[in-house]
């Protein structure tokens, strides 16, 4: 008797970073069901956004490729069919693949007007069998999705709910369905919260601003602003963690849950206040931190000892040859990211451990016009170190300033472990031949 292949789904969301949730420490919101998955699933609260802005993480996230290797080097470019993604892998191994929800791969402008209304052709769809998607819309109740169902074509069609809800229906609905067939799937389903705008559904809308705790970096003058976005940002989370939970509920109910792996994780995280700054594209903890949560099946492999948290540094390269090791589909060439699957079944988890980089390389290429560009480093063991074009910009020590209010870069009693993290970096970027003006040692 041939034993059934696993399932994967990715539940991917926008702008969450890593610390905004429960099981991560944060003490404002009310995460159980991902608190749930980071219990009795694997949890990586070390994980990184290896680019902190959609597009080019998407870009990575599709291909393990990191952004100079692939056409997805600044915000809304377009991603080259020519390149091969999981998706393709997961076809060549007659997955039934499904793509739900936000795109942004497709190179449209928005400042040519609003793209969540134009249609993506067939052929930047990822190749995936069945796509029903849009390529950016930052507006959670005014959604629209189009694309295609096997060879049907669908038009465009709103949304019935808030987003992620009516995401997470779209979902089970498919889940009903493929119960019913023996083919293995691959999903993606891609909500744009909890991205600003920060709205969510009234029964989620609790979190009061005055009575937030906020992070200690987020100046004086910031902070009213960052308790207002906070507690719409919050209530997104909380419901993202419910259609977690719906989602979660609808594996069970179609018997899908011992056979399926649930990934969850973010593109980037967001600074909301800290350091002064809101969004991304910055190498801090709020804006690079990012959910990295693996739950579902429970691996044969399975001894109690590998679940909770993982203390590697898994990286947006790195999810693609995860997710194919938890289907034990073999990783290809092309794909220049890591395998940490054994994290989770446990399968050669020994001498896959000793193969683990102790560091993760992270990059914002910056506009071609513009001297906005860096590169970081950040170790297992817990430093950071981030340089401009040419010149140095920070390093800290976060096992004792995990906040990051002591930039030792310029400090001369830190010289040497400057320099060790100058040459790692630029070990990354030869490794992954990257070009960049790194500064003098």
């Amino acid at each position: 008797m041939t034993e059934r292949r696993s399932n994967v789904i990715w539940f991917m969301v926008d702008q969450m970073r890593g610390q905004a949730l429960g099981a991560n420490g944060d003490p404002n919101v009310f995460t159980p069901n991902l608190d749930n998955m980071a219990i009795a699933g694997t949890n990586f609260p070390n994980a990184v956004s290896g680019y902190p802005l959609c597009c080019p993480f998407r870009g990575s996230m599709l291909t393990s490729r990191y952004a100079h290797n692939h056409s997805v080097k600044l915000h809304q470019d377009r991603l080259d069919p020519a390149y091969e993604t999981i998706a393709d892998v997961f076809n060549q191994h007659e997955y039934e693949t499904i793509y739900l929800g936000k795109w942004h791969l497709a190179g449209f402008k928005e400042h040519e007007g609003r793209t969540v209304l134009r249609t993506i052709p067939r052929e930047d769809r990822g190749r995936f069998s069945t796509w029903l998607g849009y390529e950016n819309n930052n507006s959670q109740w005014d959604c629209y999705l189009h694309g295609h169902d096997g060879d049907e074509e669908i038009p465009h069609f709103r949304l019935p709910t808030y987003e992620t809800d009516a995401l997470t229906d779209m979902a089970l609905e498919r889940l009903a369905a493929l119960s019913e067939q023996d083919r293995p799937f691959f999903m993606v389903i891609s909500v744009q919260p909890p991205h600003d705008p920060y709205m969510a559904p009234a029964e989620q809308r609790r979190y009061q601003a005055q009575q937030l705790t906020l992070r200690p970096n987020i100046p004086q003058t910031h902070q009213a602003q960052a308790r207002f976005d906070l507690s719409g940002y919050y209530a997104q989370i909380e419901n993202i963690d419910a259609n977690i939970g719906r989602l979660m509920a609808g594996l069970r109910e179609s018997n899908l849950l011992d056979d399926t792996h649930l990934m969850f994780f973010s593109d980037h995280g967001d600074q909301l206040g800290s350091h002064g700054r809101f969004g991304k594209c910055v190498p801090y903890e709020e804006s690079v931190r990012v959910p990295f949560l693996i739950g579902g099946t429970i691996p044969m492999a399975y001894d109690g000892r590998r679940a909770g948290n993982a203390p590697c540094l898994v990286n947006h390269v790195d999810i693609a040859p995860t997710t194919l090791g938890l289907c034990s589909i073999d990783v290809p060439d092309w794909m220049e990211g890591f395998d940490y699957s054994h994290r989770r079944t446990g399968l050669n988890a020994t001498e896959r451990i000793a193969l683990e980089p102790d560091s993760a390389y992270l990059q914002l290429i910056g506009d071609r016009e513009s001297s906005y560009a860096w590169r970081c480093v950040v170790t297992r063991d817990g430093w950071k170190y981030a340089c401009v074009k040419g010149g140095e910009w920070l390093l800290f020590n976060l096992n004792d300033d995990p906040n990051e209010q002591n930039n030792l870069a310029f400090n001369t009693a830190f010289r040497q472990k400057r320099s060790e993290m100058n040459a790692l970096l630029r070990q990354w970027a030869e490794k992954t031949g990257d070009q960049f003006e790194f500064p003098d040692p």
